[in-house]
């Protein structure tokens, strides 16, 4: 693996390149910005205009009037730092011993992983900042214990790091902080903006909401008391949780309306979706706010089943992207970030090795081509929840078909998931060479990540049924 001095060494060359001209593009020549908004643990089902019903979300509806809605969006795994190590590096996050979320160095022993994602790798921004972009990261990071500036970013305040002068870290999961985080995530992602440098920028505004633990404040319970129980003195469950999810959306409008005010919208690419599903009341931090939706989808978070990797993914790029488009029929992935962002950004990928996505670009400005390569998962941990939501431990997406399997080859599940986005009807049993196909890539495909501990409940969704003495 190449070193961080190497890797410098090489996007510096990069930069030098693309300065003299050396990239040709069809993009225009003024290259947009671009800002990703990435909500944690929010479900697909949890926004208005993905179907929620009793509960409006109007300014990341609004926002998806202005833009393109995907209903077939795939995060590259179903927590937090394998999905966000997918959308930054553009590989499987297995690739790089990102099983599951990044804890403390004992945790991370144990299960096989590295401290940090390696800062050697090549990242999203890495790729942007040689590109000529200014590249901030403000909010949750959530990539292990090295700090930003180690993946190419300029300027950042996370929970744990901060290179802005005068500006501290961010509170985003004190309990006295969770009613504003989002807010503070937001304001430290606008002065980044507002510090114009005639480069294009890049930013990254990585929210705490609606990961728990959360606490409302008594105003944000009230804007949806709605969901408060009737005829005792109690919040409701969905009431705590969708007090988090209303203060975001507004969060988001103010944001969007100071895009507007500092005239950037029309030529700032803004991006909003989530890092996995919703979180399931079983968690002891959730108890109280574990009822996010993922819609029809079977699954939560730590599942693989759609309803854990499925999320929203909005994108908004005034006369470029569609507005009021929804797409329904092309299948995008967090994986496909780097060669799709870099395409519209006119920035060389060369640096990236071996991408396991696909240049989803003209998707993104509106065709509705099927994509070309499939998409693979894979949970080595215990899944929280029904046993009907527990899920295999492998899976691939490939066309419209999904299967699910362990590398042992029990539990085949195979899901047509146009026709069944549910996955309720097993079609194993009636195609039998499909399922010998998919399952002939997919444990190739396993074969070639590392090894690791895995939990002995992984992949299983017995349940413990009563048993008698004897007889019948």
């Amino acid at each position: 693996m190449q070193s961080v001095g190497v890797k410098r060494a090489f996007l510096i060359v990069l930069a030098g390149l693309l300065a003299g001209g050396a990239v040709v593009s069809a993009a225009p020549a003024q290259r947009p910005n671009i800002v990703f908004l990435f909500a944690d643990d929010l479900g697909w089902g949890d926004l208005s205009c993905y179907g929620r019903r009793g509960f409006r979300t109007p300014h990341l509806d609004k926002l998806a009037a202005e833009g393109t809605l995907f209903t077939q969006f795939y995060v590259a795994g179903s927590v937090c730092s394998p999905s966000r190590t997918g959308i930054m590096t553009g590989h499987y996050p297995a690739r790089h011993r990102v099983f599951g979320h990044f804890a403390a160095p004992a945790s991370n022993q144990k299960r096989g992983m590295p401290n940090a994602l390696d800062p050697a790798v090549t990242t999203l921004t890495d790729l942007l900042r040689a590109g000529g972009y200014r590249t901030g990261h403000f909010g949750k990071w959530h990539l292990g214990n090295t700090p930003p500036d180690d993946y190419g970013i300029d300027q950042y305040r996370t929970e744990s790091w901060s290179n802005v002068p005068d500006r501290g870290t961010l509170d985003i999961w004190g309990a006295t902080a969770r009613p504003t985080c989002t807010a503070e995530i937001l304001d430290a992602a606008l002065e980044f903006i507002e510090a114009d440098s005639g480069r294009p920028f890049y930013v990254n505004a990585w929210f705490a909401d609606p990961h728990a633990t959360l606490n409302p404040s008594p105003e944000q319970l009230e804007r949806v008391k709605q969901f408060r129980p009737k005829g005792v003195d109690f919040h409701g469950v969905e009431q705590v949780y969708y007090a988090c999810v209303n203060e975001m959306d507004r969060q988001i409008g103010r944001f969007l309306g100071e895009l507007d005010k500092l005239g950037l919208a029309d030529e700032t690419i803004v991006i909003f979706s989530s890092d996995n599903g919703p979180e399931d009341y079983q968690i002891n931090n959730a108890r109280h706010s574990g009822v996010g939706s993922a819609g029809p989808f079977r699954g939560r978070k730590r599942a693989i089943y759609e309803g854990g990797i499925r999320v929203p993914f909005l994108v908004r790029w005034p006369g470029r992207v569609p507005a009021g488009k929804v797409n329904d029929q092309s299948v995008v992935a967090g994986v496909d970030f780097i060669p799709s962002l870099c395409k519209l950004a006119a920035v060389n990928t060369a640096g990236a090795k071996d991408p396991d996505g696909e240049d989803m670009s003209d998707v993104l400005l509106g065709s509705d081509r099927l994509r070309k390569r499939p998409l693979f998962w894979e949970w080595r941990y215990r899944v929280f929840g029904r046993p009907v939501d527990q899920p295999p431990r492998l899976a691939i997406r490939s066309g419209d078909w999904k299967l699910l399997m362990n590398p042992d080859r029990s539990r085949v599940e195979l899901y047509n998931v146009p026709a069944d986005p549910m996955e309720l009807d097993n079609l194993a049993r009636e195609h039998p060479d499909r399922v010998e196909k998919l399952a002939t890539s997919v444990l190739e495909w396993n074969k070639t990540l590392p090894e690791s501990p895995v939990e002995a409940v992984a992949g299983k969704n017995a349940y413990p049924f009563p048993q008698g003495q004897g007889g019948h």
